[in-house]
């Protein structure tokens, strides 16, 4: 009787938390926010922005900080134009700190909600499937996933949702985010300190910059691999992640 009182209340929170989620991002396109993420638009408020901020720089900041996590925690776009407006409005330091700490915490409640909603489902329709690459997250999970984090070719926001369907812890997954979106944050936050230089977002990640973000993300991977092929020649095994030596 308990188990099932359980097993109700979790679908009964998973139907609720369903609604909230649909209701918020209808009425982000219903209401056509999404023309307020652009670059043209926070050009045309840049001034006033600021001027708001420097008078209520607390308050702005607060306001600035949960509308980033919304933003990102619900998958809609314009994140990219907001870490613009963090550099922009705030300055390189402040903004960056609001950034990564709002774009982290974004991401994971992003990730906790694919979980929630579609996690239990995927395992146990797919957990046979899907057992090779568990276990390959619970071996190289946080190499994985800073890498993916490093190259600007994968969404992040897609890295998010998909990283939900798998068994990588949340705080894990949260630390590892914030580590592995820094040297981006920090590109886009310093571009939007230079935001009447910025005409499109094509602007702020040329294709060298791509390049060397894509090779600084792979190389923790590659460089795992690297020592465990050594240690398989050598006939020893690198301890797996929390593994007492």
């Amino acid at each position: 009787m308990g188990r099932k009182t359980a097993g109700g209340l979790a679908t009964a929170g998973k139907l609720v938390l369903l609604v909230i989620v649909a209701g918020l991002v209808g009425a982000f396109f219903a209401f056509d926010l999404g023309q307020y993420a652009s670059l043209d638009y926070l050009k045309s408020i840049h001034q006033d922005v600021v001027a708001q901020v420097h008078a209520r720089p607390v308050w702005s900041s607060l306001l600035y900080f949960a509308g980033y996590v919304l933003v990102t925690g619900l998958s809609l776009p314009g994140a990219a134009v907001m870490t613009l407006a963090g550099g922009a409005v705030f300055g390189l330091v402040w903004g960056l700190v609001l950034v990564s700490f709002a774009s982290s915490l974004g991401a994971t409640i992003a990730m906790l909600i694919a979980r929630t909603l579609m996690g239990d489902w995927v395992q146990q329709k797919y957990g046979e499937q899907l057992r090779s690459i568990n276990a390959g997250l619970e071996k190289d999970g946080a190499f994985y996933l800073f890498s993916l984090r490093m190259v600007p070719l994968f969404p992040f926001f897609v890295i998010n949702l998909v990283m939900g369907l798998t068994p990588l812890p949340a705080w894990r997954f949260y630390w590892v985010s914030q580590l592995g979106m820094l040297a981006g944050t920090v590109v886009f936050v310093f571009a939007g300190t230079q935001l009447a230089e910025v005409e499109s977002l094509s602007d702020v990640l040329s294709p060298g910059l791509i390049i060397a973000f894509s090779l600084l993300g792979l190389f923790p991977l590659l460089a795992r691999k690297f020592m465990e092929a050594i240690s398989r020649a050598r006939g020893t095994r690198l301890p797996v992640e929390g593994e007492d030596v």
